[in-house]
């Protein structure tokens, strides 16, 4: 029988951890009834550098059901990509199948028998989609499926209307280990691991506590580091809009010669001023988007610890649980 492993990064997330970790443990033991997990299947908990008393939950869970919840402590906050990675090279070893889901329980957790029975026909990666945006704002749910187009027409294969609600095998959790980039975008690798895939369909719910750790800051963030860390295609842009520019100015003089020669020459500062101040900001632009790229290559190349693990609390005895002073896989 596989053992399932639900990874769940965590940040500040003390008023729904209780309600998330009943919600999953039923889950797994309607499962193991079934025969389609492991009687010893888990929830590992990965705490993102919590202000507020997630790990303490997350202790107080382990020591009721210390076969049945784990947690991971990272050392500091290192962003929801970078947790759920944490969390994902944390469990491979210690099961056969992996599941991450956020705290929040906006993914229907009922769609995970779905995801194993999809497992056990073959597949080694399971997306779960979303089948409608009806609970977003006109703002977010037009910015989403504008962020999904720009990202194909870049060349970025992306699943549409999926997050990180998504099942992994051991296999493809171990392929995935080996891409060691300090920016990640997780949407957005996991296609290019390959694999067998499918996907689960599934009405996403308002969340059940709380409020969320994804604000827009935050989001346009993570959009942008996808789009950039996936296609060089933002500075093939800027290089036409500079050969268009020199077009422009090219028909500019042409004309600028026929007036003088034909005597209409008018004075003015008004088309100057705009000329200078258009060419000025497009130089900018380039300059900063070359920027981008060197400063991500310079993060790549430093070779730092993508995160610092400070305790496992494993499914042995909670006062023997290891202290982890680093990331081991880099």
């Amino acid at each position: 029988m596989d053992r399932l492993a639900i990874v769940v990064p965590c940040y500040n997330e003390e008023e729904v951890l209780k309600l998330a970790s009943k919600s999953l443990r039923d889950v797994l033991e309607d499962l193991a009834r079934k025969g389609k997990a492991a009687a010893d299947s888990f929830i590992l908990f990965v705490n993102d550098g919590s202000a507020d008393r997630t790990w303490e939950l997350i202790e107080e869970e382990h020591a009721a059901y210390p076969v049945r919840v784990r947690g991971v402590k990272l050392a500091g906050n290192v962003g929801h990509q970078f947790a759920l990675t944490a969390g994902l090279v944390t469990a491979k070893d210690m099961s056969d199948v992996t599941i991450s889901i956020d705290a929040d329980l906006q993914d229907d957790v009922n769609v995970i028998e779905e995801m194993l029975d999809k497992f056990h026909s073959g597949c080694d990666i399971v997306y779960g989609v979303r089948r409608e945006r009806k609970t977003d704002t006109f703002f977010k749910r037009t910015s989403a499926q504008l962020f999904y187009n720009l990202m194909h027409l870049l060349g970025v294969k992306t699943v549409y209307n999926h997050a990180d609600f998504r099942l992994m095998s051991k296999r493809a959790v171990e392929e995935f280990s080996k891409y060691r980039e300090t920016n990640l975008f997780l949407r957005g690798m996991m296609p290019l691991i390959g694999y067998r895939t499918d996907k689960v369909y599934y009405d996403r719910k308002e969340r059940a506590a709380g409020v969320s750790k994804y604000p827009l800051k935050k989001m346009l963030a993570l959009a942008f580091n996808g789009i950039t860390s996936f296609s060089v295609k933002p500075i093939t842009l800027i290089l036409g809009l500079g050969l268009f520019v020199i077009f422009i100015a090219v028909i500019m003089l042409i004309y600028a010669l026929f007036s003088y020669f034909s005597g209409h020459v008018v004075a003015g500062w008004t088309s100057l001023i705009v000329s200078v101040w258009f060419l000025g900001g497009l130089q900018l632009l380039a300059i900063g988007m070359v920027g981008l790229y060197i400063g991500k290559i310079y993060m790549e190349v430093k070779h730092r610890p993508r995160y610092n693990i400070e305790k496992i609390l494993s499914d042995g005895n909670p006062a023997q649980d290891s202290a982890v002073a680093k990331e081991e896989d880099r």
